[in-house]
């Protein structure tokens, strides 16, 4: 699958966003999944597939900790769309386990927690979504952070054992909100009161002038920490999750 990935990237040189993913949704049908948490990227990536009628399953990870605004815009673009878009939830005797033992803001005292956490809210149940499929799409673009833009847009995820698709991976900021509004796309409001990346409700505050894409995420901790385990391009950070 690895050569695959490089061959992808070949095949599909000088192809649009879209092309590249009606190319990939036929190539790999029933076995292509996209995952979004409702922010500017991910709408767009939403709008390419439900506009344009793709067969990509879209879902999205419900961590039972997201802002209002979050959930607002989830069922705002199942309204505009008539499309489901699929919820996977932490499983329940992990996270009981947890919040029992620690408390339900155990992610504030370490880093440990905070990446225990992750896993069981976020790292198991993606796990669990991309069992079984092949091509997985994502809404990042190489700008958000230092680790991403060593990324490529076409690229073999180790971690996962498939291949990661990034359609709008060289976009600007500036590219996404103009597609935003010239589709007239919900967008989480967050966005306009200084939230470029929203996760989280606890986990998330407003980006300062001068701060970095980032800052916002996980913000007491040290900055070189700021992934939580989803795009990790090291080794598998489900040491914490049993069973």
């Amino acid at each position: 699958m690895i050569d695959i990935a490089e061959d992808l990237k070949q095949q599909t040189e000088g192809l649009g966003a879209v092309e590249t993913l009606a190319y990939l949704a036929d190539m790999f049908e029933g076995k292509i999944i996209f995952s979004t948490s409702f922010g500017w990227e991910d709408q767009v990536v939403t709008h390419m597939i439900f506009d344009n009628n793709l067969p990509i399953k879209v879902f999205t990870l419900e961590t039972g900790r997201l802002f209002p605004e979050t959930y607002y815009v989830w069922n705002r673009t199942m309204e505009i769309f008539g499309q489901p878009i699929h919820a996977y939830y932490p499983r329940q005797d992990l996270l009981e386990q947890m919040v029992t033992k620690k408390g339900p803001n155990s992610f504030y005292e370490s880093v440990e927690n905070r990446k225990e956490c992750c896993n069981i809210r976020k790292v198991e149940p993606l796990k669990r979504a991309l069992s079984g499929n092949d091509i997985w799409i994502t809404g990042i673009r190489a700008e958000q952070s230092p680790v991403r833009g060593s990324m490529e847009n076409i690229e073999w995820d180790d971690q996962n054992k498939l291949i990661k698709f990034h359609p709008i991976y060289h976009w600007s900021i500036e590219e996404v909100k103009d597609y935003i509004k010239l589709y007239n796309i919900p967008y989480n409001t967050l966005h306009d009161r200084g939230f470029p990346s929203i996760g989280c409700a606890p986990c998330t505050r407003a980006v300062q002038p001068g701060e970095d894409f980032r800052a916002g995420r996980w913000w007491w901790e040290d900055k070189s920490k700021k992934e939580c385990g989803l795009h990790d391009t090291s080794a598998a950070t489900l040491e914490t999750v049993r069973g």
